[in-house]
C-alpha cells in the first residue's frame, strides 16, 4: 500500500510516522517551499503524548517541552477562582506538554525523514486536485517554484492540509468559509522570569470581554532559569470576520495592548509581557460545522482538515495525533484500503465532532463570565462570588471534562484502546477537554 499525504503539519507528519510503524509506505507533500519552525505554543494532552512516545520521540519531546503541572483560573485582577492538576500531577501515566509548535514540527520532520527517507517529505508542492478509480488515486500537485504540475499515484490520499484543505474542498464543494464566533485572538511568545512553579498555565478574565492565557513552553529556557511564555489574548467584538484565517498573519501590538492595561497575573506584568514579543500573530477564532462524512473510497482527511475547532480545549493538535494513530491501525488491519478508511471514520468522526461542538460552549468560560459580572472590581474569596453549589458543580464538571480519574493506559484491552482513541476517560463517554487553550 502506498499513501500520499497532503500537508506536512502535525497531523500529516504524525500520520506518516504511524503508517511507517505498521509497515505502510507514505510520502508527504507540502505547499510551503521551505518547512520552518513557525507558530507559537501548543498543548499536547496525555493521550497524544502517549502516541508520540510510542513513535520514539518521547525523550526529545521531554527535553524541549514543559510538562504542565496545573491550570490556574483567575479573574482579571489576579484573584484565584479555580485550579486543577494536569498530566502526571493529575495521576496520568503520561505528561501534558506545552511546546513550541515549530519545535514539535521539526521533531516530526526529522523523525519521518530518518525512518522513511530524505524524500519522504517534499516541499513546494501544493495539491491541486485528485481523481479516484477502482485501482487508486491520481493526485495532481502544482510545483510552486516551476509553475508546472506533478502527478502522483497512490492507493490512499490523506488530506492533512489544514483549515483551508484542498482535499476537503473537493470532497465537500458546497461548504462555505470557516465560521467566526466574534472573538479576535492575538498570540505571541516572550521570555521572562519564571512565574509560580514555572509549569503552570494561567487563564484569566472572560472572553465575553477580554481573556488572557499564558503558559511556559520551553524546556531549554527552564533549564537556564528563565521561562519562554506563550500568551493568547482573546477579545470579543472586533470585526475580523472578513479576514481569511491564517495562523501566521502578523498582528499589531497597538491593537491588543489597550485591552490589558494594568493587568497583573501571577506576578506578571501583562503589558510588559506583550511588549516583550518579537512577533505578534492575529487570528479570528473560527471552526467549521461537523461533517456527516469525511471522505469517500480511497480519500479521507485528518486533523484540522477534518475537524477544525476553537483553540479552547487543548484538543486541536492532540486530536490530530489521535487521528493519525487510528488511521494507521485501521489501514493495517483492514482487508483493503477502502475498508480501512471506512473503519477509521467510524472510530474517529463521531467522537471528535462532539469535541468540536463542545468547544463552542465551554462551561469554564461561563463561570469566568459569571465571576466578572458578579465581582467587576475583584474579590477576596471566591466563596463570596460563587455559591457552594456552584463550586461543587464546577468541580464535578471538571471531573468529567478533564478526565480527572486517570485511565490505565497500560491496559491494552480493546475497550480501553477505543475509549482513549476518542480522547475520553475510561469511565466517561464525554470528550477529554480541559476548558483551556
Amino acid at each position: 500500500m502506498r499513501v500520499v499525504i497532503a500537508g506536512a503539519g502535525i497531523a500529516g507528519l504524525t500520520a506518516a510516522a504511524c503508517l511507517h510503524r505498521v509497515g505502510i509506505d507514505a510520502v508527504v507533500f507540502d505547499a510551503v517551499t521551505e518547512l520552518r519552525p513557525l507558530g507559537v505554543g501548543i498543548n499536547l494532552l496525555p493521550h497524544a503524548v502517549r502516541e508520540l512516545t510510542e513513535l520514539g520521540i518521547g525523550a526529545a519531546l521531554a527535553d524541549c517541552a514543559i510538562a504542565t503541572s496545573r491550570t490556574l483560573h483567575l479573574d482579571r485582577f489576579g484573584n484565584r477562582i479555580w485550579s486543577e492538576a494536569r498530566g502526571l500531577a493529575a495521576g496520568h501515566h503520561w505528561p501534558q506538554y506545552a511546546v513550541h509548535r515549530g519545535e514539535l514540527q521539526e521533531l516530526l520532520v526529522e523523525l519521518v525523514r530518518a525512518r522513511l527517507g530524505a524524500d519522504a517529505v517534499r516541499e513546494g508542492l501544493a495539491l491541486h486536485s485528485f481523481t479516484e478509480d477502482a485501482d487508486g488515486v491520481r493526485c495532481r500537485f502544482r510545483d510552486r517554484s516551476a509553475g508546472t504540475f506533478v502527478e502522483e499515484t497512490a492507493d490512499v490520499l490523506i488530506g492533512a492540509d489544514g483549515l483551508h484543505s484542498a482535499v476537503r474542498a473537493q470532497l465537500h464543494p458546497a461548504e462555505g468559509p470557516p465560521l467566526w464566533n466574534g472573538i479576535r485572538m492575538w498570540r505571541g511568545v516572550s521570555e521572562i522570569r519564571p512565574f509560580l512553579d514555572g509549569r503552570t498555565m494561567v487563564v484569566a478574565g472572560s472572553n465575553h470581554a477580554a481573556k488572557f492565557v499564558m503558559y511556559p513552553i520551553s524546556g531549554a529556557a527552564h533549564r537556564r532559569g528563565s521561562s519562554l511564555v506563550n500568551w493568547v489574548a482573546e477579545v470579543r467584538g472586533h470585526d475580523a470576520a472578513a479576514q481569511s484565517p491564517d495562523w501566521n498573519r502578523a498582528g499589531r501590538l497597538a491593537d491588543v495592548l489597550p485591552h490589558y492595561d494594568g493587568w497583573r497575573l501571577a506576578g506578571v506584568d501583562i503589558s510588559a509581557l506583550l511588549r516583550g514579543s518579537a512577533e505578534v500573530l492575529e487570528y479570528p477564532m473560527v471552526d467549521r460545522d461537523p461533517l456527516p462524512h469525511w471522505g469517500t473510497g480511497r480519500v479521507t482527511i485528518v486533523g484540522d482538515a477534518a475537524h477544525p475547532m476553537y483553540p479552547v480545549g487543548s484538543n486541536g493538535g492532540s486530536q490530530a495525533i489521535l487521528d493519525a494513530g487510528v488511521l494507521a491501525s485501521e489501514l493495517a488491519a483492514a482487508a483493503d484500503p477502502i475498508a480501512g478508511l471506512t473503519r477509521y471514520q467510524q472510530v474517529r468522526r463521531t467522537a471528535v465532532n462532539a469535541i468540536v461542538l463542545a468547544n463552542r460552549d465551554m462551561p469554564m468560560d461561563r463561570v469566568l463570565h459569571a465571576v466578572a459580572q458578579r465581582a467587576p472590581l475583584g474579590f477576596d474569596r471566591i466563596e463570596e462570588v460563587l455559591t457552594a453549589a456552584e463550586l461543587a458543580g464546577l468541580a464535578e464538571a471538571y471531573r468529567h471534562a478533564s478526565a480527572a480519574v486517570p485511565v490505565d493506559l497500560a491496559s491494552d484491552t480493546a475497550a480501553a484502546a477505543t475509549t482513549y482513541a476518542a480522547g475520553a476517560s475510561a469511565d466517561d463517554d464525554r470528550p477529554y477537554d480541559s476548558g483551556t487553550e
